[in-house]
């Protein structure tokens, strides 16, 4: 978990009581690391603030935070002046993760910029405010990701605010379930907002209070929907005035309510999906209720089963995360012996990532694979994940020599060599060699799979040439007495 707290105001008091009644001389003492003040303390207006560093041995200050200026970050043993600036800041904001480091001993540093208040905030402010200015927002919780953190999603009918670290009743991380927190309750929390990858977030903040909620989702009737189509019954427990739902617009064309029925708090909501012809679908359901003028809100996941789509490699890399089933073909590289592989048509590659059956398969470089799994991205890669190998195409590495010896037939080899000639680049019309013989390739497409005008100039887009090597696959026929690898699949260029 990225570690960025925000002080609580009582902190901050005692922070300001120290600023006014230190002098100058007072220091924090370490045996090899002295510092003349722990904290820093930079105006609204903007400005500078310094500490001198009396070193033993080098020395590093880490973690400052990306709205301040260092004079300094490094330094040797000596007495160091390193001036703190920042550019003038509407709000107010802090931090307390900056550290010294000399000879493995540790001097926090916290530096605090104008006054540090918490503004009272719908989701829709907090989404448009700045970034290091702390809120207050309450809303309901609508999904919990992460119960050892805290992480989850509020919603008080304005915008959905992902909250990112939840701190327990004396201010400790990775206790949130201490505190109770369940899926529909209303909670207030205190937290500065930052943004991340594009996500605003407020990070680790301070629960002020708990209503436990008014709606809460009990169970689904079925955890997907069969693919001819059916009925979901949603069972929900209310204390509010009513239920009601909102399917979204993407789902309105094959989800629709049958029915809801309430006896007392107790409401069953049943919905009908519609023959799904495509891929695997779901959706997100929000259900709301009124109770003393507000509205509280649950969400809960409709998923429907589907056919598994047959996919180039470019279309997978393009699609969604999700429960949607694709099935590709294409040659297997960089096998790992966790069933990991790359595989490769004409349209591009992907990550395999822990095949759960291509060891058993025993699928090794070059074979032509067929895998089904559904689409993930982790760090920014596309993987196929859950990964089951449906049929394994082998191929046999042979030199040129061995493949001039063999048959004709439907065996696919896999051939090394140096272009010694291109007869023709529209079709890709090439002789290779390694040293033991030459082969013609008659035809050289860009990878599996391809078809139609995809076939063509694959040699000039490629930029091959006489003297690359590269490596084919294919199988062996004879035309008019002359040995060919007829439409050869490109593998890889050395």
């Amino acid at each position: 978990m990225r570690l960025k707290n925000i002080f609580s105001l009582l902190l901050l008091g005692v922070v300001a009581l120290l600023a006014s009644c230190s002098s100058d001389d007072d220091i924090t003492v370490l045996k090899d690391l002295q510092v003349s003040k722990s904290y820093v303390s930079i105006p609204k207006a903007g400005g500078s603030d310094t500490i001198t560093i009396k070193a033993n041995s080098d020395w590093k200050l880490e973690h400052a935070p990306e709205w301040v200026t260092l004079s300094d970050s490094v330094g040797t043993a000596g007495v160091t002046d390193v001036i703190f600036k920042a550019d003038a800041y509407s709000y107010g904001r802090s931090s307390d993760a900056m550290t010294i480091t000399c000879n493995g001993q540790v001097q926090h540093i916290n530096i605090v910029q104008g006054e540090v208040t918490i503004t009272d905030a719908t989701c829709a402010e907090v989404l448009a405010g700045p970034d290091n200015k702390t809120y207050q927002v309450t809303g309901t919780v609508t999904a919990i990701s992460n119960t050892t953190y805290g992480n989850l999603y509020i919603n008080d009918g304005t915008g959905v605010v992902y909250i990112y670290g939840t701190l327990d009743k004396t201010g400790a991380e990775k206790n949130f379930l201490s505190l109770g927190i369940e899926e529909g309750d209303e909670i207030t929390v205190q937290g500065p907002k930052q943004t991340y990858n594009g996500t605003v977030e407020l990070v680790n903040v301070t629960v002020v209070k708990i209503n436990k909620g008014m709606i809460k989702v009990d169970s689904l009737s079925t955890t997907s929907i069969p693919k001819d189509g059916g009925n979901v019954t949603v069972y929900a427990t209310t204390k509010g005035s009513g239920v009601s739902f909102d399917i979204p617009e993407d789902a309105k064309e094959w989800l629709s309510l049958v029915s809801v029925k309430q006896n007392g708090t107790a409401a069953e909501l049943t919905f009908k999906a519609a023959a799904n012809e495509g891929s695997a679908r779901s959706t997100t359901l929000t259900l709301s209720t009124v109770a003393d003028g507000k509205t509280y809100s649950m969400e809960t996941t409709i998923a429907q089963a589907g056919g598994i789509a047959d996919v180039s490699v470019a279309e997978f890399n393009a699609a969604a995360d999700g429960e949607a089933q694709y099935r590709l073909k294409g040659v297997a590289t960089n096998v790992q012996s966790n069933g990991s592989f790359t595989l490769a048509d004409w349209s591009g590659s992907t990550t395999v990532y822990k095949s759960t059956n291509g060891v058993a398969k025993g699928v090794k470089n070059g074979d032509i694979v067929t895998v089904v799994g559904t689409h993930d991205t982790y760090n920014g890669t596309v993987e196929l994940v859950g990964g089951d190998v449906t049929e394994v195409v082998p191929t046999i590495p042979v030199s040129i020599a061995e493949f001039l010896s063999l048959p004709d037939g439907d065996t696919y080899y896999m051939l090394t060599g140096k272009i010694t000639k291109i007869a023709e680049e529209h079709y890709g019309n090439v002789y290779i060699s390694d040293g033991t013989g030459e082969a013609y390739l008659y035809g050289l497409y860009p990878g599996y799979g391809a078809e139609g005008d995809n076939r063509y100039d694959f040699v000039t887009n490629s930029g091959l040439k006489v003297g690359d090597e590269i490596t084919v696959i294919g199988t062996h026929t004879t035309y008019k007495g002359t040995i060919e690898m007829k439409n050869a699949i490109f593998v890889s260029k050395k």
